[in-house]
């Protein structure tokens, strides 16, 4: 056994994670094979979510009508597909990145063994892992970048503020990107993956002020969906869309930072310890 071998086998999975640039090849490689299938890739990933715009945000809104949303200078009214428009924006950015993080990156790294062929390179697992969570968050970029033309056809809103809310739903790709990493590091098959979707993700969407105003839930519940990294997203989306600022930027943007870092973490050290295994 080499020094270098016996290194990596002694060293705790906890460790920092040790990046390079050599993940930007890995980067690259996943956009050149994407390009051959964008076109339905992107397709399937708008479809859903313009279907939920266009089922409840004019068919309920029909009966809806207007939302209060607390504003700068008070409560103001929002047509509903305004207020539906802005959450479910964010919840396609949660879906594209958790979908690509999960089930893309399982085959590449346990049913294709692409991964494995990859680090036969100098490129180390954790270069690897850091390039398939930037990746799943730039795929989920491009699906937000689609359904924001879309709205804009649709004519939802024309705030000039919407092209701060591009780069902040690149940082919601990120967040759930690394939490979606932490169960493809623990599964043994794809059918792992609905219990991801079905416990954590599925409540989530009905639990972050995506359908409804937050202040129709009771207060404990209110509570802890307060800390959902989906809300935090929402709250800093949804003002954009209403030509505002939101009120407390910082405390959304930490919590989503505490999210992203916590999570590439723990998937790191769960990749490295199923690799070493």
């Amino acid at each position: 056994m080499t020094t270098r071998t016996l290194n990596a086998t002694t060293q705790s999975v906890w460790r920092a994670p040790q990046l390079s640039l050599r993940f930007w090849p890995v980067f690259l490689r996943n956009l050149l094979v994407w390009r051959k299938l964008a076109i339905p890739s992107l397709v399937g990933n708008i479809a859903e979510p313009l279907m939920w715009l266009v089922a409840f945000g004019y068919g309920m809104g029909a009966l809806v009508g207007q939302v209060n949303m607390p504003g700068v200078g008070g409560d103001v009214k929002v047509p509903y597909i305004l207020f539906l428009a802005s959450g479910s924006i964010c919840m396609s950015a949660m879906q594209a990145a958790s979908f690509e993080a999960l089930y893309s990156a399982f085959s590449r790294m346990h049913v294709q063994k692409t991964w494995d062929g990859i680090m036969n390179a100098p490129v180390t697992l954790d270069d690897v892992v850091l390039a398939e969570m930037l990746w799943a968050a730039f795929k989920s970029l491009f699906t937000v970048t689609a359904i924001l033309g879309v709205m804009l056809v649709l004519g939802i809103s024309y705030s000039p503020k919407l092209l701060v809310a591009w780069p902040v739903l690149l940082g919601v790709g990120i967040t759930f990107s690394c939490i979606a990493l932490i169960f493809n590091a623990l599964a043994k098959g794809y059918d792992f993956f609905t219990y991801y979707f079905t416990l954590f993700l599925t409540p989530m969407m009905f639990l972050s002020g995506i359908f409804f105003p937050l202040d129709q839930l009771p207060q404990v519940v209110r509570t802890i969906s307060q800390w959902l990294p989906l809300t935090n997203a929402v709250e800093l989306v949804r003002p954009l869309f209403m030509d505002q600022w939101p009120t407390h930027p910082l405390r959304h943007f930490l919590v989503l930072t505490g999210y992203a870092v916590g999570g590439f973490w723990i998937a790191l050290a769960l990749t490295r310890r199923r690799f070493r295994g």
